[in-house]
């Protein structure tokens, strides 16, 4: 007997190698991986779950997020400018930060994801105030409590604009010190094991925010560790004119001669790259986390995934931070790479498989967990979503419901399982917590806005 079996789906959508669709599927987990996939009479199980008139798919894996900016979602003195200004009105407020806010801003944010039937996350926490505690341990223990498998980066911000750069002195840290903090972190965190629910990447902020020599041992410091590297990258024009004016040469170059241009980093926004770059980046295997929603919102424009991933480049999605997206859900963010593929490359150029394979396969490829991530495949880890596709919003939608999925909605997940247990069941998220964790997030939220003293 197996430990539980998802039966009587719509459609199961493995996302494996030949990419199998199972139509009345089922999906069998035992010990948090997968144990079987398949048609006609599944295996007895301690638990079972009717995913009638459901589709199921792997969970989505988001690539790009900074959980702690939910703390100041939609704020409204930085809602009309680009990345730059947007970045300096924030930065006086994020310099309030602290182990409770973290803790809480990065319970909301999970369990947001997973709503959105996300079962794994990465995080890209660069903001570490003098005296805030340990901001990593606080989100890492979030994520344990809610359940959601997690990748968190220790990010940095080395460059502040007295040096040039774009922080302001009081958040930034010491180089010495910021390394030494990565390897203490992966030495306390990363596990390496498969199926293992945290992994730790190395995630200096952008190159307009950290040192030169920041970059290079990072990458140094990541070859010798073993674990993987992710920044900003060619975000919008401010990151282009910044690179030309201080470096010397267009983004794509300074990541080569820095080290970076590696299979063991991806990149966030990847906005900017023209021709030859594409196909720099292609050959180098460097991931990118396609942040469709906060390119929008911040008028950087349409990153080129078409190109990047025809020249070889791993592509995820990512929902990017709340104070840019606002919204934290993988399935908007599949919908819109969808659409803006379509606008940008025409119409014929991405379909629903093609950006469900981005939130499934190409994420786990950028966290460099292919095969163990992304797919319901034999060995895989039980990390499953279950999208109810019945009701007025579906009306119709009977010929394809991998089409279904992106093209009609706005929809949520019925059920998210990670590890082979339930986080989210019925639309709504299994803890008892939550509403005990919204009105301490609220409080949180309003002393980092600086609405109560």
């Amino acid at each position: 007997m197996v430990d539980l079996v998802i039966l009587n789906a719509r459609l199961v959508a493995t996302m494996d190698d030949q990419r199998r669709e199972l139509p009345g599927g089922w999906v069998s987990v035992t010990g948090g991986l997968i144990e079987g996939v398949g048609i006609g009479e599944p295996p007895s199980a301690s638990t079972t779950i009717d995913a009638s008139g459901c589709l199921v798919t792997p969970g989505l894996v988001n690539t790009h997020h900074h959980l702690y900016q939910n703390l100041t979602r939609a704020y409204s003195e930085m809602t009309d400018k680009p990345l730059f200004g947007w970045l300096q009105s924030l930065y006086p407020l994020w310099k309030a930060l602290d182990e409770e806010s973290i803790y809480l801003s990065a319970w909301i944010g999970l369990g947001e994801l997973a709503l959105s039937g996300c079962t794994t996350s990465t995080d890209h926490l660069y903001v570490h105030p003098p005296g805030s505690g340990d901001l990593l341990a606080a989100e890492i223990s979030a994520a344990t409590d809610i359940g959601v498998r997690f990748h968190p980066t220790r990010g940095s911000i080395s460059l502040s604009e007295k040096d040039g750069g774009l922080p302001p002195d009081d958040v930034v840290e010491d180089d010495d010190d910021i390394l030494a903090a990565c390897e203490e972190a992966v030495n306390r965190h990363h596990d390496r094991s498969w199926g293992s629910m945290t992994q730790i990447a190395l995630a200096p902020c952008s190159p307009f925010s950290v040192t030169e020599e920041l970059l290079v041992r990072t990458a140094e410091l990541a070859d010798r560790l073993e674990v993987r590297l992710h920044t900003h990258f060619a975000e919008n024009y401010e990151d282009d004119e910044f690179s030309v004016a201080r470096f010397g040469c267009r983004p794509t170059e300074y990541l080569e001669r820095t080290g970076w241009a590696s299979p063991r980093s991806w990149v966030a926004h990847c906005v900017m790259p023209k021709g030859d770059e594409i196909n720099r980046l292609g050959a180098a295997e460097v991931g990118v986390a396609h942040c469709p929603s906060s390119n929008l919102i911040l008028s950087s424009g349409i990153a080129p995934v078409t190109s990047l991933r025809a020249a070889g480049c791993p592509v995820g999605l990512g929902v990017d931070g709340s104070s840019s997206a606002d919204s934290a859900s993988m399935w908007l963010e599949a919908r819109q790479a969808l659409l803006l593929a379509k606008l940008n490359d025409g119409a014929d150029a991405m379909t629903a498989r093609t950006a469900l394979e981005m939130a499934t396969r190409g994420g786990a490829a950028c966290l460099g967990r292919t095969g163990e991530l992304g797919t319901l495949t034999v060995g895989a880890v039980a990390d499953i979503a279950v999208w109810d596709q019945t009701g007025i919003a579906y009306a119709g939608a009977v010929s394809d419901p991998i089409e279904a999925w992106l093209r009609c909605g706005p929809t949520g997940v019925r059920n998210t399982i990670i590890n082979g247990r339930e986080v989210v069941k019925d639309g709504y998220l299994v803890s008892a917590a939550t509403e005990e964790m919204l009105a301490a997030h609220a409080v949180a939220s309003k002393r980092v806005q600086r609405l109560v003293q």
